[in-house]
């Protein structure tokens, strides 16, 4: 079973404000990245409506595996126009923050299993889920990784195997937030989730995670990176035949024990 939340690395991560300045991976005053959040939150009518609209714009960009030569900002990951998981939490966070909502990335580590069906067979898996001020309280959230043709895709090719768990997800998780209540891939909030074996804390974003989490710092290590960049691009076809299988193409299997 998970374990409990542990306390926040640094003292002053108690109070919402703190979790609104920038960090190395992004810049509060990139004028493009402004513009987007000025056009996605200038009709939005309260700090709900803001967030679910910058959410909704960072979850329907496609979700991709790349290989890992550096953290890449923001600003390349909005220039990209798709990204893993740690690159989408970077650019919602940033442009949350750009529209004056207080946020922050708490990274989880997941058992290998909930990737059955990918290439790879890792043992265990770092997922970031945001975490966002509203109504007085943190709400969290990890739908925003997978955009919506990657998400139906996942979950029916579960139904269709007849697999609790696999490419990343439950069969029950959730398919989107609603900007009221967590909601989480894992259909369950995550101190109640199997698949999480540790919850390493709340940070502003990846390279901040990887350079003061112990396992972060792990993660960073040459050997990890070479070994991710030589699955980086298995991983990354998997994602795209997944998604291609909701036009009728090839549907991906890997075989697992």
């Amino acid at each position: 079973m998970a374990q409990s939340s542990p306390a926040t690395p640094f003292p002053e991560a108690d109070h919402p404000r703190y979790w609104l300045g920038r960090s190395p991976l992004f810049d509060m005053e990139d004028p493009k990245l402004r513009l987007r959040v000025h056009a996605l939150t200038q009709l939005c009518k309260n700090d709900r409506e803001k967030a679910l609209s910058i959410y909704g714009y960072v979850k329907r960009l496609p979700l991709r595996t790349r290989m890992k030569f550096g953290a890449p900002t923001a600003r390349q990951v909005y220039d990209a126009g798709h990204g893993d998981a740690f690159d989408k939490a970077t650019l919602l966070v940033a442009m949350l923050r750009m529209a004056g909502l207080p946020s922050r990335v708490r990274f989880l580590n997941l058992g290998g299993e909930i990737l059955r069906g990918i290439p790879g067979r890792m043992r265990e898996a770092v997922r970031p889920v945001l975490e966002i001020w509203l109504q007085d309280q943190w709400l969290r959230t990890d739908t925003f990784i997978y955009d919506g043709e990657c998400m139906a895709a996942a979950r029916q090719r579960l139904k269709d195997l007849g697999w609790e768990w696999g490419y990343g997800i439950h069969v029950n998780g959730a398919m989107v937030w609603n900007g009221y209540e967590s909601a989480f891939l894992g259909g369950v909030p995550t101190e109640c989730d199997l698949m999480v074996l540790e919850d390493l804390g709340v940070f502003h974003d990846p390279l901040h995670f990887a350079t003061r989490s112990t396992l972060g710092r792990l993660h960073a290590s040459f050997g990890r990176l070479l070994h991710w960049n030589l699955l980086a691009p298995l991983m990354d076809r998997a994602w795209r035949k997944l998604r291609d299988s909701r036009a009728g193409g090839e549907l991906p299997f890997h075989k697992t024990s």
